[in-house]
C-alpha cells in the first residue's frame, strides 16, 4: 500500500509520485500539477540536469485537462509542506493560450496560491521535443532525423497544428510515454526552437536559482 502524501492535510485521490537525490537532507520541495503521465516522463528525464541538490519533486498527475482544472484549487489547499514551489503544466491543443494560462492562474489564487508558475506548452508537450530534433536523432538513434532541424516548420514547432502527428510520421510506432522518456534527457535549451519550451526552462531555471 502506499504512504499517504506528506504534503497533503489529506490523502488525495490518487497519491503523487516524487523523485529526490538519495541520501540527501532536502529542503526544497517543486510541486507540479500535470495533466497527463507523458508529461511526468518529460520533467524525470528533463530536470536532472540541472536540478539543485536540496529539491525534491513531487508529481500530480491528473486525468487530462478537464481532470486538472476541477481538482486543481483543492490540491493546492491541501498541501501543507514547508518550502515549496508550485508549478502548473497543460497543453493549449485548439484553445486560446492567454485565456487557458489566466484561468489557471484564477484557480491557483482561489487556492491561495497566486504565485504558482503556470505555464502552457503550444501546442501541445510534443512541440518541445521537435523543437529540438538533435534530441530526437539522439533519443532514437537515427541521426539522420538531426537534418530536419533545418526545416522551417520545426523552426516554429509551437505553430504546429499537431507536434506529436509529425513524430508519428518520422517515427512510426510513437508512443507519447516512450517518446518522452527518450527524447527528455537528450534536450537543450540552448538550440531548441520552441519558445514555450524556453519560457518553461527559464521558468524553472529560476527557481532553481533562488537562495537556499
Amino acid at each position: 500500500m502506499s504512504a499517504p502524501n506528506p504534503g497533503c492535510a489529506r490523502p488525495p485521490e490518487g497519491v503523487p509520485s516524487s523523485l529526490g537525490r538519495p541520501g540527501e537532507q532536502l529542503e526544497r520541495h517543486w510541486v507540479f500539477f500535470l495533466e497527463e503521465p507523458s508529461a511526468e516522463d518529460f520533467l524525470r528525464g528533463y530536470l536532472p540536469a540541472f536540478l539543485p541538490p536540496d529539491v525534491t519533486l513531487h508529481f500530480q498527475v491528473f486525468e487530462g485537462k478537464q481532470d486538472l482544472e476541477k481538482r486543481l484549487v483543492p490540491r493546492l489547499k491541501h498541501w501543507r509542506l514547508p518550502h515549496s514551489r508550485f508549478i502548473v503544466m497543460r497543453d493549449q491543443d485548439s484553445g486560446n493560450c492567454v485565456q487557458i494560462k489566466t484561468n489557471l492562474k484564477q484557480l491557483c489564487q482561489q487556492a491561495g496560491h497566486g504565485e504558482a508558475v503556470v505555464r502552457i506548452a503550444c501546442r501541445e508537450l510534443e512541440s518541445f521535443f521537435v523543437g529540438d530534433m538533435a534530441a530526437v536523432a539522439t533519443a532514437f538513434d537515427k541521426p539522420g532525423l538531426a537534418k530536419h532541424a533545418r526545416s522551417a516548420k520545426f523552426k516554429s514547432p509551437d505553430t504546429l497544428g499537431s507536434p506529436s502527428d509529425e513524430l508519428k510520421k518520422l517515427l512510426p510506432g510513437y508512443g507519447k510515454r516512450d517518446g518522452a522518456r527518450r527524447i527528455a534527457p537528450q534536450l537543450s535549451s540552448q538550440r531548441n526552437h520552441s519558445v514555450s519550451f524556453q519560457v518553461l526552462h527559464r521558468a524553472l531555471q529560476r527557481l532553481a536559482d533562488e537562495p537556499r
